[in-house]
C-alpha cells in the first residue's frame, strides 16, 4: 500500500500487518495498535486491546459502514465508509484485530 505520513508515528520495531483504505481514510493495523489516518492527520491511534467493539455493516447498493468503538471515552469512536473494492483488505484487518482481541480476553 501507499507510504502514508501516519506511518511515521509508528515505533521503529512495530510490525505492520495490514493497511486498508476506508473511504478517505487509511486503516493501519500493527502488532500493537489500530491507527486510522486521514490525508493530513492521525485521527485514531489505540492499542488493539483497548478496542471495545467493531461493527461492519454491509448493505445492498450502498457503501459499507465500519464503526470502531474504543474502550476509553476520551478516544473518539470512528465511523468509516468502505467501498466494495476495499472489502478484502478491510476484512483482512478485521481478522487480525479479531484474533488479537480474542487472545487478549
Amino acid at each position: 500500500m501507499v507510504d502514508h505520513p501516519a506511518l511515521t508515528s509508528l515505533d521503529p520495531d512495530e510490525e505492520i500487518h495490514v493497511q486498508a483504505r476506508a473511504g478517505d481514510n487509511i486503516m493501519i493495523v500493527t502488532d500493537r495498535r489500530l491507527a486510522i489516518a486521514t490525508d493530513d492527520r492521525l485521527a485514531f491511534d489505540v492499542p488493539i486491546e483497548n478496542l471495545r467493539r467493531i461493527q461492519f455493516d454491509i448493505e445492498r447498493d450502498r457503501p459499507a459502514t465500519l464503526v470502531v468503538v474504543p474502550e476509553r471515552p476520551l478516544d473518539e469512536p470512528q465511523v468509516l465508509v468502505v467501498h466494495p473494492q476495499d472489502y478484502d483488505t478491510v476484512a483482512q484487518a478485521l481478522v487480525v484485530i479479531g484474533r488479537r482481541l480474542n487472545t487478549a480476553a
